[in-house]
C-alpha cells in the first residue's frame, strides 16, 4: 500500500472532526507564507558528498543540470558507490561483520520532511533504493535485517552475492586474530552522505554505507539513523556525516547542524560547532573520525573533522572540485 493511501484512509474518521472555520483559519493562516516562498530567488543547483567520491557527484550534477530533482540527483548520485565494488565500505564489496555477513545501512529524505531508512540489510546491491521505496511505499520509516531484505524482494530488487573476492580473502585473513580497531579515514574512503539542491531550491539527502568492518553481528552506526548520520530541513539546509557512528549518534549530529544553522550560523560554523560538541565529551581521545559535511538553502556549504583528511566533493554551475576541510586537531 502506497503511503498516501495508506494516509488518507487512516485520516478519512478524523476528517469531519475538524470544523470548517478551523479549516478556513488555517488557510488564511498559509497564504503570507505561501506569498513569501514564491517570491525567494531559486537556487542554483549543487551537488555535495562526503569524501571524494567524484563519480557520485558527477551522477548527482547529470541529473540536476538536466532539470531533475534534488531526489532523484542524490539516490542516484550515491548509487555509483553502492555499485562500485573497489570502494569496500559501501554497497556491494563492503567488508562484512565478524560473523562474515556484509550488511548494509541506508537513509534518504526529501524536501517535505519524508524519510526512509533500511538497517542490517543483506543480499541486496542498493540499499538506499529501499530506503527511498520504504519512504515512498509504506507508513513506516525504518525497516531492518530480514523485515527489509523480504519488503526489497517484494519491490522488485534482485538477491545478490556482496562479497567480491577481495573482501573474502581479507575476511578470511581477519579471521586469523580476529582483532577489532577502527581504522581513521580508510583508504580516504567511508560512508558517502549527499546533499542537492535543485533549480526549485529544494534540498534533498541520502547516506549509505556497509558500516564498520568486522563490528558485531547487528552493530548499526549513525548512517540510517535520521537525525544522526542526516538530516534535511528545506526552509534551512542539511547535513550529513562519516566516521565512528556511535560519537554521531550521542549528539545526534546532523540534526544538530541543521539547528544551528537555524540560529544563523554558516554551514561552516555548524560543522566546526558539531566536531566540538563531540570532542568536549572525548577529551583527549585522538582514536576516532568524524567528519561533518553541510549545505544551507543558499548554497553555501562547509565542512569540519576530528582529525586532517576529511574532504568533500562539490559540482555546481563554478566546476567539480574536491575540497579539503580544517580539522579539531593538526596532526
Amino acid at each position: 500500500m502506497q503511503r498516501r493511501k495508506f494516509l488518507k484512509k487512516s485520516s478519512l474518521t478524523t476528517a469531519g472532526l475538524i470544523s470548517a472555520p478551523v479549516l478556513a483559519s488555517c488557510k488564511t493562516e498559509n497564504k503570507p507564507e505561501m506569498a513569501a516562498s514564491a517570491i525567494t530567488p531559486a537556487i542554483k543547483p549543487i551537488a555535495i558528498c562526503t569524501w571524494n567520491f567524484m563519480n557520485a557527484t558527477a551522477k548527482a550534477w547529470e541529473v540536476l543540470n538536466e532539470g531533475g530533482n534534488a531526489l532523484d540527483a542524490v539516490e542516484q548520485g550515491v548509487m555509483i558507490e553502492e555499485a562500485d565494488v573497489t570502494n569496500e565500505t559501501v554497497g556491494k564489496g563492503g567488508r562484512p561483520d565478524r560473523d562474515g555477513n556484509v550488511t548494509l545501512d541506508a537513509c534518504i529524505m526529501d524536501k517535505d520532511g519524508n524519510c526512509g531508512s533500511v538497517v542490517y540489510l543483506q543480499n541486496i546491491a542498493h540499499p538506499i533504493s529501499v530506503a527511498r521505496k520504504v519512504m515512498e511505499e509504506t507508513p513506516h520509516i525504518i525497516l531492518a535485517g530480514k523485515g527489509a531484505e523480504q519488503f526489497a524482494y517484494e519491490q522488485g530488487f534482485k538477491k545478490e552475492d556482496l562479497f567480491t573476492e577481495s573482501t573474502r580473502k581479507q575476511y578470511e585473513e581477519w579471521k586469523k586474530t580476529s582483532k577489532y580497531e577502527t581504522t581513521i579515514n580508510i583508504e580516504n574512503h567511508d560512508t558517502i552522505g549527499m546533499l542537492a539542491i535543485d533549480e526549485k531550491g529544494d534540498i534533498a539527502g541520502a547516506c549509505t554505507t556497509s558500516g564498520m568492518a568486522y563490528k558485531v553481528a547487528g552493530r548499526v552506526g549513525d548512517s540510517p539513523i535520521i537525525g544522526a548520520g542526516l538530516y534535511v530541513d528545506n526552509e534551512v539546509g542539511g547535513a550529513t556525516a562519516t566516521g565512528v557512528g556511535e560519537e554521531v549518534i550521542r549528539t545526534v549530529g546532523s540534526f544538530l547542524i541543521v539547528e544551528l544553522m537555524r540560529q544563523g550560523k554558516s554551514p561552516q560554523e555548524a560543522c566546526e560547532e558539531g566536531v566540538k560538541r563531540i570532542m568536549k565529551k572525548n577529551e583527549g581521545r585522538k582514536d576516532f573520525q568524524i567528519g561533518f559535511l553541510a549545505i544551507n538553502k543558499q548554497g553555501e556549504t562547509g565542512g569540519y573533522c576530528v582529525h586532517p583528511g576529511f574532504t568533500y566533493r562539490e559540482y555546481s554551475e563554478k566546476g567539480h572540485e574536491n575540497r579539503q576541510v580544517e580539522s579539531f586537531y593538526q596532526d
